[in-house]
């Protein structure tokens, strides 16, 4: 006689859990090595699994944001049947985005969380970044010594293969990367096409290297934090910033869908802005729960078409559209992501810096994948482009997750925000 044999079920930690452990495991690490002099092995044995974590996401940024950019751009075919519509769409999607970003970086400015960590703890963490800091400044003596188009300038390279070389340059490789999704868009569709399926493949397989790359995160953190409890020698004023920079995520959120878009809803539609609340009520909820614009987009068109009563040919454009190009909730968490980890580590950004910045996010914005961590490497793309170490990208991983959830919520409030607009 046969016996059915039942499954066990394991249970697995959600990714962002693991991190979250993983952050907590490290900072309990480094104040046991602080209280025990132990900050050597932590240097020497724990710390580099951490910068091995950085240094895969480094390695996989240029590959990802330029084969994303181009199958984004590319993507965008109906462009042609909709030529007019098409460009309405990017241009005030490109507005929204930098709305947003100057949001975070007006929000990042004024609060100054990381300001808040321990100034002899800042004091010890720029003389452990002396030479960085230094190369920064000398960067910017030259680009003021270059006139003040040398920013136009360096976004245009006089080689690719070099460009693509340096992590630093990533805003040139954004450059080629655009021109090329551009330039293939005009050529005839059976031509481009097994270029097209080329990248298809090409990012199918990144893809799957981010994947495999993230479920090392946990570790990784893990790692970095310990590091940086040992530099800060136990200090706790770290958490405190951390929890005011969170407030000030949240904060920037909370304008752009209390403020900026019903603003947009009432000036440029003829959409009560009550009516338009209630209605993305239901989207947002669903969004911030799955933490993916694309898996909430059904419901977006739903919702929009049924409610906001947008025509069927301009949702079904502008809103899949949005969901690869419009990250307004993303951009404005990154720009005060990037200035409290410069903060915390005690490097003062520049002018032409911040300008990179807003330029940096706006264009990779629409390389930013839809998974999981993809804004881990494009945010490490940044920090790296403007000279900040990407070891502080540690300090917020912990706390990502619900922020994540809820500027997806914003994406997607964008997103039918814009459809809105172009419908009418």
């Amino acid at each position: 006689m046969k016996t059915k044999t039942a499954k066990k079920k394991t249970f697995t930690f959600p990714l962002y859990l693991q991190i979250l452990l993983g952050m907590l495991a490290g900072i309990g690490i480094g104040i046991i090595a602080v209280y025990t002099n132990g900050e050597k092995f932590v240097q020497d044995w724990i710390r580099p699994w951490g910068q091995i974590f950085i240094r895969l996401l480094q390695l996989i940024a240029i590959p990802l944001v330029f084969i994303s950019l181009v199958k984004g751009v590319t993507g965008l075919n109906d462009i042609k049947k909709f030529s007019r519509l098409g460009g309405k769409t990017i241009l005030i999607y490109i507005g929204t985005t930098f709305v947003a970003v100057v949001l975070g970086l007006f929000l990042g400015l004024i609060v100054q969380p990381g300001k808040l960590v321990n100034r002899e703890q800042v004091a010890h963490m720029q003389d452990s970044y002396k030479t960085i800091v230094e190369e920064k400044k000398q960067a910017a003596e030259m680009t003021h010594n270059q006139g003040p188009l040398a920013f136009l300038y360096d976004i245009i390279p006089n080689n690719i293969v070099s460009a693509t070389a340096d992590n630093s340059k990533m805003l040139q490789v954004i450059f080629f990367a655009v021109f090329f999704g551009i330039a293939a868009l005009t050529i005839a569709p059976d031509k481009v096409a097994p270029v097209i399926k080329l990248f298809d493949g090409l990012n199918d397989i990144i893809l799957r290297m981010v994947d495999y790359i993230i479920k090392f995160a946990p570790w990784g953190v893990a790692a970095l934090m310990a590091g940086l409890v040992t530099d800060f020698g136990g200090d706790t004023s770290i958490f405190s910033a951390l929890a005011v920079y969170a407030l000030t995520v949240v904060g920037g959120m909370f304008i752009l869908v209390l403020i900026f878009y019903p603003s947009l809803i009432h000036f440029f539609t003829r959409i009560h802005v009550r009516n338009f609340i209630r209605a993305m009520y239901p989207v947002q909820l669903f969004a911030f729960s799955t933490s993916s614009s694309a898996a909430t987009l059904p419901l977006t068109l739903e919702t929009v078409e049924r409610e906001l009563k947008v025509s069927e040919e301009v949702s079904s454009f502008v809103l899949p559209v949005g969901t690869t190009i419009n990250m307004d909730g993303t951009s404005c968490y990154q720009s005060i992501a990037i200035l409290f980890i410069a903060q915390v580590l005690g490097i003062d950004l520049s002018i032409s810096q911040l300008l990179i910045i807003v330029a940096m996010t706006i264009l990779s914005s629409i390389g930013t994948p839809a998974i999981p961590g993809g804004s881990y490497v494009i945010l490490t793309m940044v920090l790296t482009s403007v000279g900040i170490p990407a070891e502080g990208l540690a300090l917020i991983l912990g706390i990502d997750r619900p922020l994540d959830m809820l500027r997806t919520a914003v994406n997607v409030t964008g997103d039918a925000t814009v459809a809105s607009i172009v419908d009418k």
